[in-house]
Parts: structure tokens; sequence; C-alpha cells
């Protein structure tokens, strides 16, 4: 292969100028990282340049580097019989490449991934592998899905990782695909709930006897039990691995997207799907790791291909400018993910953008990393990968509280608990579709509603917990599942919903909830019926049904709104204010000072990321106070719903910012400039005459 390279320039290699931070200090704490990955595939490696990799990292300003190690394959002399070596393997490519970067002050984070072998392996046990209800495997190519609860995963994975460990001064080990597999995401087919027999007997030893199951039904307990089994066998498998990478030496980093047992907690910004695209795919995971899992660093990969189908086809260079730029004001530090070796890259275009971003982040390390949330607002996550109805319902919410500029944290529903003191903290906690949350979960909201913290929850939110949705909303569920289409609901009350003067009627679709609100102290919203839509001469006949789309309970210290409509997902899928509007009118009636945080004429499309800072400096690794606020704003205004153009400058914005401090200075990031400002009953006015695609505005104490 040739070396045509036209994203980086060539420079003379210096090192990476870091702070001195304690030797005893894991050396991922300082929360500054800045990864790229290599993804390689197998032929690279006959190519692959230590020097000129070493080269383009430094030209990027990067910290990190993750690269292929083993598993499906290994990228280094293995002597293990049940590993497949890459047949372009270099014997020294890796050990080259781990002591240049050493040289420059570059971590080294190899790659393994246990969910595949090659059908070598497999040929020799087929045991180990994964067999689907209707008895099919899931291959690649020549290479076959593993059972997790199979020898090669609970045995043979250990030893790989401890071969290279063993072999090479790695700084972190990061697992691709953990867990249970169920799809072949490669090929877009899902295959169904292994039936592997050491699946069945592992899961008969924890059940006390119970089948495995067949399909995948949350109404099922014994899938529900499936669903504990895995989360306690995967646990388990990280429990034994942390004990193995520790025991060899404590400073090597344990990464992957699961949070137990795990240093670096991975997530990734996709390419979408499906429409509408979602923007906000960095803040969304950020915001859920850092405020789920508080004690973990962060790393949300910006993943340069379009899909598995279009590996050598990259995102727009503006949408990786909106994922790095939303890490770093959220609390991750920047990561992106390339598939293959930087030179001779198929798509060089978002080069410059990566070059750009990480410089920005190294020239104003201390201000990143080491952030307090100011938000009272909550949203609770169905999860960390939300997928189907819940995660419209869910982007939907976060898409009405973005644009009205109001800043909230997002918490996994499964941390709950785990987060109780944090949730009680908050002055309203939103709750979009929010189902199956457990006992501890449900208590804490409880808890959180006696001490003062506003609840709204929309569509089917603690369906399966009808004591609980009575106790707090005074609601009881007549039908869960309606279809709305055709319905009308009547914002009639204009005291609440003062942003419908003009509207007497706004149309529904997708699910309308029937619900008794008796035991509620107030009803709001009546639901109209379907009436007749059509010829226009006999439209009409859209009368109250008796039932209302809003309730509100009042607890002696706090209120708790019912909201059992799909009001987030029809907000997300056709982008109608009026449905926004129902929710701001909602969260003006039970805490108006929402919006008091941040006030600002900047458009819906400027995100509006505000945090509390303390310097990210060795000076101050135990210090609890903070330094002063950063008012991160990235600019959408070039996302056009399936396109990301160049974001428009937008001119003459103002901020009214609320501050216990009187700032000793203001100034941009972008500009390096000071910008004037006030201060005044607790809050920091100023101007900003021009937004690129970004900004910080620092305001330090």
């Amino acid at each position: 292969m040739l070396f045509f390279h036209t994203g980086f320039a060539q420079k003379t290699a210096s090192p990476v100028t870091t702070a001195k931070w304690p030797n005893n200090l894991p050396w991922w704490k300082p929360n500054n990282l800045r990864v790229i990955q290599t993804n390689l595939p197998a032929y690279e490696a006959a190519t692959l340049n230590p020097d000129s990799l070493l080269q383009d990292l430094l030209d990027c300003s990067a910290n990190t580097l993750l690269i292929n190690a083993g598993g499906i394959m290994a990228f280094y002399p293995t002597q293990l019989d049940f590993q497949y070596t890459n047949p372009y393997m270099k014997p020294n490519t890796l050990a080259e490449v781990i002591r240049k970067c050493h040289q420059h002050g570059i971590r080294v984070i190899v790659r393994f991934d246990f969910s595949r072998v090659h059908e070598s392996i497999f040929k020799a046990h087929p045991d180990w592998c994964y067999i689907s209800p209707k008895g099919e495997r899931i291959i690649n190519t020549d290479m076959y899905v593993v059972s997790i609860n199979a020898p090669y995963v609970q045995d043979r994975a250990f030893k790989i990782i401890g071969e290279v460990i063993d072999q090479f001064p790695v700084d972190g080990i990061f697992l691709n695909m953990p867990g249970y597999q169920v799809n072949n995401p490669y090929e877009g087919k899902y295959h169904g709930i292994d039936q592997n027999e050491y699946d069945k007997k592992a899961f008969a030893a924890y059940s006390n006897g119970l089948a495995l199951p067949t399909a995948e039904n949350k109404a099922d307990p014994v899938f529900q039990k499936y669903l504990a089994f895995k989360k306690a066998t995967v646990e388990d498998w990280s429990k034994r691995l942390h004990e193995l990478v520790k025991s060899k030496n404590s400073q090597i980093a344990i990464c992957t997207y699961m949070d137990k047992y795990v240093d670096i907690i991975r997530h990734e910004s996709q390419s979408n799907t499906s429409l509408p695209y979602w923007p906000y795919t960095a803040s969304d995971n950020v915001g859920n790791a850092v405020n789920s899992f508080p004690d973990h660093v962060i790393s949300n990969a910006s993943i340069q291909q379009i899909s598995f189908q279009s590996r050598y086809n990259a995102v727009e260079p503006e949408e990786v400018g909106i994922r790095l730029y939303e890490n770093i004001a959220n609390g991750s530090g920047l990561d992106i993910s390339l598939m293959g070796d930087l030179r001779g890259y198929e798509d060089e275009r978002n080069f410059g953008v990566v070059k750009k971003i990480y410089a920005h982040h190294k020239k104003y390390e201390p201000y990143f990393g080491k952030y307090k949330s100011v938000a009272k607002v909550a949203v609770v996550a169905p999860g960390a990968w939300p997928s189907g109805e819940p995660m419209q319902e869910y982007r939907g919410i976060q898409l009405m509280l973005k644009e009205a500029h109001i800043p909230f944290d997002i918490i996994e529903d499964a941390q709950l608990a785990n987060q109780a003191e944090k949730v009680k903290s908050y002055q309203l906690l939103i709750l979009p579709e929010i189902t199956y949350l457990s006992a501890d979960a449900i208590r804490t909201l409880k808890e959180a509603s006696q001490q003062g913290t506003n609840l709204i929850a929309t569509n089917r939110t603690l369906f399966d917990s009808p004591e609980t949705l009575l106790e707090l909303f005074g609601a009881k569920i007549v039908n869960k599942d309606h279809d709305g289409a055709g319905f009308y609901l009547n914002p009639d009350q204009k005291t609440v919903f003062k942003r419908f003067q003009k509207q007497k009627m706004l149309f529904w679709k997708f699910n309308l909830g029937l619900y008794d609100l008796k035991g509620a102290d107030q009803t709001f919203l009546p639901v109209l019926a379907k009436g007749r839509p059509g010829p226009p001469e006999i439209i009409g006949g859209h009368d109250p049904t008796g039932y209302f789309a809003m309730g509100v309970k009042n607890h002696p210290k706090s209120k708790a709104v019912i909201l059992p409509v799909n009001l987030g997902r029809l907000y997300y899928m056709h982008g109608y204010e009026q449905h926004k509007n129902i929710l701001l009118d909602a969260i003006d009636s039970v805490f108006p000072e929402a919006t008091h945080l941040v006030t600002t004429n900047a458009p819906e499309r400027v995100e509006v990321i505000l945090q509390e800072y303390t310097r990210n400096v060795p000076a101050n690794l135990t210090k609890k106070t903070t330094d002063g606020q950063i008012l991160h704003l990235v600019n959408l205004t070039g996302f056009s719903g399936n396109t990301y153009f160049e974001p428009l400058p937008v001119y003459d914005l103002t901020f009214r910012v609320k501050s216990a401090f009187k700032p000793s200075k203001v100034f941009s990031m972008v500009t390096e400039k000071p910008i004037p400002f006030t201060w005044k009953d607790g809050f920091v006015e100023f101007k900003l005459g021009k937004l690129g695609a970004f900004e910080g505005l620092v305001m330090d104490k």
C-alpha cells in the first residue's frame, strides 16, 4: 500500500506536554483523554508503520491510542492454540507501536474482542459457540459468535489477556462487544436467545431449575429472571477479569461499555439508522453516563463509519464536530474510532475537524474534565442504549428541554437507587415512559417526592406498578394502549396553558392512554373524541370523552404530574411546537424556576450547557470547591433534519446566567478575549458578538 496522505502535515515529533500528576494516581483519573482508535482490519497489519502512526497521533494532539491486540485474531505472536493468528501480522509491530508511543507520552490501550472465534476454532470446539432457538449459528464469513458461558469466554479469554499483559507494557485493555449476543449486527438479523448447553446449565443452576427462555418477553417472569441471570454472569466475569488485570498491574485501565469492575466506561455516537436524526447523541450518551456513574471516567467514541455495511465512508465533518464538542462540554474526553490506520485512509474529510478540536482540548485542558452540574432538572433514561418507542419518547423530552435551554441531567433508570441522594437533590424529575423499575428505585422516587422533588411522568410510566402510579400520581389505568389518532386535547385552562392563547384543540396521534384520574387533585387537557374527520361538510363531533390527558397530585412538599400520552415521541417524530409547549407549560406550573438558570436569545438550535468547573490540574486533585462556571455553546444551526451543513454564524447573543459569585473575569475560549459583564442579584449578564461552531465562555471566580 502506498502512503498517500493529505489529512496531516508532517512535523517534527515533539512530546505531548501534560501536567505532572502523582505517580500513584491511576493515569486515566485526570479525565483528560484524547483517544484515537485505529480499528485495524487484518490486512492493514502488513503495512502499518509505527513511525507514521506516531506522527499522526502527535499531529492530532492525541494522548491515547486504542489498537488491536487479540481475541478474534491475534495481532502479535501468540503461543495459544485457541487464538487464531492474523496472517498479515508482523511480529514486532505491536511492541514497536507501544514503545514509540510511550517515548512521546502517549498511552496505549489494546483491543480485545471475545464475541467471535475463527472457523478453525469453531470446528475444534463447536460447543463453545452460539446456537439459536432454531438451531442456527451466527456466522460472519469465517467467524462464529461464541456463548458467554462456554469455556472460551469463561477460561480461554483470561489466558489471552494474560499473555498480552505479560508480553507488552500496555496501559489499558478495551473489550469490544462484551456480553450476550442475540443479533448479527453486520447483517441486521435477529437470531434470539442463545440456547447453548452451557447457557442452559448455568441458567438452571442460577434459577433453581428453570428452563432457558426462547423469547424476549418482558412480561414473562422467567425472562425477567433471565435478565437478572445475564447481569449476574456478566458481572461475575468482569469481576474475575478485574482481579486478573489488577493482580498484574493496578495501573492498567479496564475499558468497556459496562460499569461494574471497569475504570473507563466507553460509549458510542453512531450514525442514525433511521429518521429523524439525533444530533444530541454525544450529550445524551455522556450526560447519561457521567450522572449515572459519577465515579467513572467516560469516553464517548465518535464512530467514523456510516454503518457496518458502509465502513469506508465517514459521517459528515460537521456531525463529528458536534459530537466532539458535546463530549467535552458534558464531561467526557475526546474519542474517535477510525476504521484502520490514518495513512491511506478512504475518507479523510474529518481529519481537519479532529485535529482542530483535539488541539482545542489540549490547549484548554485544565478547563475540562472536572465538572459539577448546576442542573435542577433530571430526565430518567430508559437504559444506557435506549431503543424503540421508549427511546423516541425519551429523546423527544430531551429535545424539548434542549430547545428551551433548560439545563438538565440524565440518570439511567437502573441507577436511580444507586444515585438516591442525587435524585433527591433535583427540583424536578421527568420520567419518559419509564417502566420495570426495581423496588429500590420506586422507593427512591417516593422519598424524593416526599422531600420536595416534583415529578412529571409521560406515557406508560409505572404501568407495571399500579399501586405506585396511584400513590404518586393518583392515577389508575383504564387502557394504557389506546390509539390517539384523530383525537384532540383541549388546553382550556389558560392560567396553566399560557402558550395556547390562540388554540382550542390540539391534534393527537400515537398512544393516548385512558386513565382514571379521580385520585389526582387537578385534571387538565380534556380528551375530545374522534368525531367525524370528513368530508368537510360533516366534520365535527369532537365531544369530551370524560378522560383527561394530564393529572396533578399535590404532595406535602411537591407535585406529581401524569401525562399518559406519547408526548415526547410525537414531538421527536413530527416536531410540532404545540406538543413541546404542553411540557413547558407543565414545567412552569410545578417548577417555574427551571428556566431561570440560563436566559438567552440564542436560537433553539444553539445547544447551551452550563457547568461548574474546578481547574483540572494536579494541585486541585482533592479540591472540593469550584473555580467558576463555563457556558458551553454548540451551534447546531447547520443541522437540517437529515443533513449536516456548516453551522450558520449567530450574532448578538445575550445571556443571563445564575451565579452565586461575582466573576473576576469572563472570557471566550475561541477569541481568547475578555467579555464585558455585569453581576447583580445573583446573575451574570453578558453579550457574545458572534458564535461560530462552538464556544466556551468561562466565568472565573
